[in-house]
């Protein structure tokens, strides 16, 4: 995984351009949802800068993204498809969605939605991590859906959302934005119920980037989540933007490492970012005694330190260029 940065820079830019769907004669190059191939292929074509076809073709087939929804905790649920996640958290004052995938996969959305019991109209927030359309981009058909939910991102956020969708006007890949709704700040809460999100900002992936902290449960027993809003090093500007990456992941590195009530479970904007699809896959195993797949303070800190080591190379890069 030390190269993800490239594989969700490559992902969240380039399938703007492509076609939409996929003819079911052709092969898909994977079998399933693996993660280590997965990642493999964008590693490769982070490397490149080329999109393979038959890549392109899978991040646009509904049919080859599916997976199936799954409960992740007592209150939380994965609704996302293969390359992209979307999680809804149920509170005691009705649900909130983070993030909203993207055009062609927002029928997938609502439908995963309604499969773990969740109205889309019920709605009460939709938290939003960063601008880019595959996680902001089907923000409008849910507003049309959940009118009396509160959309929530950063003030960059949203000023990065809205330039990028006036960016696709008159493409094939257009998409629109909701109008701004609730401008959230670092260390602002939002509070539904019995849960509360901590907004953090972390800029790097984008300068709007925000990620989200709140608790989760297994039964009696209570865990810290946290979803870090990006991944990787996308547009980059300058260093100064890799040093917000680097400044950010420390600064969640410190997070897993608190005490007490540490961040012990990585809630990924990204299902191939760090095996969450093996790792659900365990869950329907799981004996009594034995611990919660995706309670792994030690894989996500060694996540972190991954791709903390991949933003100091690329620091170097961009220095060297004078940038």
């Amino acid at each position: 995984m030390r190269r993800i940065r490239q594989a969700l820079a490559a992902a969240a830019w380039s399938a703007c351009g492509l076609a939409a769907g996929a003819s079911p004669a052709l092969a898909q190059p994977f079998d399933g949802c693996p993660s280590a191939p997965i990642l493999e292929r964008f590693e490769s074509f982070g490397r490149s800068g080329r999109m393979p076809m038959e890549l392109g073709r899978w991040l646009n087939d509904p049919k080859a993204q599916y997976i199936e929804p799954f409960r992740a905790f007592d209150d939380v649920f994965f609704v996302g498809v293969c390359w992209v996640s979307a999680w809804v958290v149920r509170t005691s004052a009705g649900p909130v969605l983070i993030d909203t995938l993207h055009e062609p996969h927002v029928d997938q959305l609502l439908a995963n939605l309604k499969r773990v019991g969740v109205d889309p109209s019920a709605l009460r927030y939709v938290l939003m991590t960063h601008g880019h359309f595959d996680h902001v981009g089907g923000a409008a058909r849910i507003r049309a859906l959940a009118p009396s939910a509160r959309f929530v991102m950063t003030r960059r956020g949203w000023d990065e959302a809205m330039a990028s969708a006036r960016q696709t006007a008159g493409t094939p890949r257009a998409w629109s934005m909701v109008d701004e709704d609730v401008v959230v700040a670092d260390g602002d809460t939002v509070t539904v119920g019995d849960t509360t999100f901590r907004v953090y900002e972390t800029p790097g992936h984008t300068f709007g980037t925000a990620s989200y902290e709140f608790p989760v449960r297994d039964g009696a027993a209570r865990h810290v989540a946290f979803t870090v809003g990006g991944l990787g090093l996308n547009a980059i500007q300058n260093s100064g933007q890799v040093e917000a990456f680097i400044a950010s992941l420390r600064r969640i590195e410190a997070l897993v490492a608190r005490r007490p009530d540490p961040v012990t479970v990585h809630l990924t904007t990204h299902p191939f970012s760090n095996g969450l699809i093996e790792a659900a896959a365990r869950l329907g195993t799981r004996g009594a005694s034995q611990p919660h797949p995706l309670v792994d303070p030690e894989g996500f800190a060694n996540q972190l330190r991954t791709l903390r080591a991949g933003a100091e190379e690329r620091l170097e890069v961009e220095r060297k260029a004078g940038r």
